[in-house]
This record gives structure tokens, sequence and C-alpha cells, in this order.
């Protein structure tokens, strides 16, 4: 599952070309605070009669001025890769691997890495809703800021349902969890998408991630274990 992009587009099946849209937004605060933020997002997709390839890049940086100068809010990079195989062209099961990166300077962690593999379902509820499931063994390698690298063996589940609400909107909910012995991420992106036009879009988008053990910056202070953020963009499609 990737973020708030659609998991499979029927439409692209039979040329199974490549297909991408990028992301942006920027805002900017003035008066008593003085702060900008942006973000950037890439998106890749295939798909064929037996094939599902995602491909998501994020960057995320928010600054602020202050007395002494810039104070970094947010630097956070997000990245990940997924293959289905289905199993047959009339089918909804799947099998998956998937693989993602990220690295948040403002976390605990110097960086957070996943693999893993297994199984996906896909329940339709009507034409313009569904949801996939997907469960598999993986590893998780983690760098925490004061420790060198961890290997854990983790089991990941994740569920991505899309809702077309008309011809010009669309509603994606990703809710993933990579469940580990010595901690647990998990992952909640929802997004709504407006269409401005064939090729331009708005998206407001509520991410969370919650990592159920943190360790001490590099300054010493503990960074919370929910980390939340909303971002207002415009998506261009090619």
């Amino acid at each position: 599952m990737f973020d708030d992009i659609k998991d499979r587009d029927t439409s692209g099946e039979e040329d199974g070309v490549w297909r991408a849209s990028a992301e942006f937004g920027f805002l900017m605060r003035s008066g008593n605070t003085d702060s900008k933020s942006w973000k950037t997002k890439l998106d890749i997709h295939r798909d064929t009669a037996m094939w599902r390839h995602r491909g998501s890049f994020t960057y995320d940086r928010a600054e602020r001025k202050t007395d002494t100068g810039t104070e970094v809010d947010a630097d956070r990079l997000f990245t990940s890769l997924q293959s289905n195989r289905v199993f047959g062209e009339s089918q909804n099961s799947s099998i998956f691997m998937y693989g993602s990166y990220e690295d948040d300077r403002k976390s605990s962690f110097e960086y957070q890495s996943t693999i893993a593999a297994g199984y996906g379902s896909r329940y339709k509820h009507s034409e313009s809703l569904h949801a996939d499931f997907e469960i598999g063994p993986g590893l998780a390698y983690n760098k925490s800021v004061e420790e060198e690298s961890e290997i854990e063996a983790i089991l990941r589940l994740a569920t991505n349902i899309e809702w077309t609400i008309s011809e010009n909107s669309n509603f994606t909910q990703l809710i993933s969890t990579e469940v580990g012995e010595d901690n647990t991420r998990s992952r909640a992106v929802s997004a709504l998408t407006a269409n401005l036009n064939a090729r331009l879009a708005m998206r407001l988008t509520l991410t969370l991630t919650h990592n159920t053990t943190v360790t001490p910056k590099a300054s010493g202070e503990y960074p919370e274990k929910l980390d939340s953020e909303t971002a207002v963009t415009l998506v261009y499609k090619f």
C-alpha cells in the first residue's frame, strides 16, 4: 500500500504503461509566527493483467524564524516500492513484495526501513468503493541516534480503502502496522482529492505515524511517539 495513491488502476491494464503524478504544497505564515513549510511527492504506477507496480517518494520540510535564527520543525524523507502478482485475471487475490525507507531528522531514529512479502486480497463493495488487505512477514532495519543498526522480524498488516465520491473527487484511507518485538510502527494516511481538470487536482492529506518505542535524540530530548502532518497540495498527473 502506498499512502494516498490508487492501488490498482484498471484503465491502464490494456497498455501497461507507466503513469505518474507529482504533488507540491507550500504554506507561509507571518505576523506573530513567521514560518514556511512545503511538501513534494512523486507517485508512479503500472498495471497489467497480472501485475501491479507502485512507487512513492515524499519529502517534507518545515521551517520557522526565531530570534536567534531559523528553527527546523520537520525534515522527513519517505520512499516505498511494491509489486503485486495477481493469481488470475478474474481473481482478487495476490502475493506482494514491499520495501520502504524513512529518514526523519526530528525523530529518535536516523533511519527506519522495512522489507516484507505476503498475501493480499481485494474486497469490492461497489463500483465506487473497494478495500485491499495485506498481511505478511518481513524484516525491519532501524538505526537510532545513539545506537547501532538493529534488525528485527516483523509482521506487516495493511488496509487501503478507496472511495470514488463523484466523477471529480475521491477519498483514500491507508492504515498499516509493522509489528515487532522491540517496536511497532503504525501509519495512517487519509486523503481527499478534488480534480480541477483532467491533469490538475487539489489534495488535503492527514498523516499519522506512531512508534511504540522512542529513544533520546542527539539533544537529549525524547520525541513524541505520535507524529502528525496536515498538507494541502496541488497534484499534476502525467
